[in-house]
């Protein structure tokens, strides 16, 4: 079997400036997914879609391969990750499983995406495996404000239902996604039952959009650093 990472990693973020290569921990963002996903041995070629140049820079010179530039219409903020993934693939030689590796997840860890790719091979009639994590509340009894700003239910069936009689609810994780080629290029949906999950502690998740979730991120790798966690 011939497995390909492929990380995209545009250079237009708005929320947070350049984000795939501001330094986290002393080297541009993007360098930690990549040094995991060559570290994880997983992988035949590790590759960056990106439509900047000083990103397929930096990502060449720590090992990642940049065999083409994404083209702008793919590089909005409107395009969404699977028509990176497609796009990529049509340039690439036909490997038979993608793990599309997000290039802002410092807490990503190789065993992971080690435990990704084994789910997958061994359920055939499955699509995809991907991370992801519980909410730590139930959403049902989640909150939202109305119109004047006051609290108000956002499952009101809900409201009354103990937690513990709800059942469990998980979150991607935005880390990985594993795929066979053949699901990419068809378009399969991601979240569906063609998916398997990758359960994450929710100490080892951060998606980083924000000013505040960089911080938490930053907080999450230094304990897990200090702990001996980060593997």
């Amino acid at each position: 079997m011939s497995n390909v990472a492929i990380i995209p990693a545009r250079g237009g973020s708005k929320r947070i400036p350049r984000k795939n290569l501001k330094p986290f921990d002393g080297v541009p963002m993007i360098v930690r997914s990549i040094r995991t996903a060559l570290d994880s041995g997983l992988f035949d070629q590790v590759v960056v879609s990106t439509d900047d140049e000083e990103i397929a820079d930096v990502s060449r010179a720590h090992g990642a391969d940049v065999p083409f530039l994404r083209p702008a219409q793919l590089a909005d903020d409107f395009t969404g990750t699977a028509a990176v993934i497609v796009h990529a693939l049509q340039q690439l030689p036909a490997f038979d499983y993608t793990c599309c590796v997000y290039a802002t997840a410092p807490l990503l860890q190789a065993r992971y995406l080690r435990e990704g790719f084994e789910l997958l091979e061994q359920h055939a009639d499955k699509s995809f495996a991907f991370s992801v994590s519980s909410f730590g509340f139930p959403v049902q009894r989640a909150l939202t404000l109305d119109g004047q700003g006051a609290l108000t239910a956002l499952y009101p069936q809900f409201r009354d239902t103990r937690s513990q009689d709800l059942p469990e609810a998980f979150q991607d994780a935005g880390q990985f996604y594993w795929g066979r080629r053949e699901a990419w290029l068809r378009g399969e949906v991601l979240y569906s039952p063609a998916s398997l999950p990758v359960i994450l502690p929710r100490h080892l998740v951060q998606d980083i959009d924000t000013a505040e979730d960089w911080t938490r991120a930053e907080y999450l790798y230094a304990a897990l650093k200090a702990g001996g966690e980060l593997q």
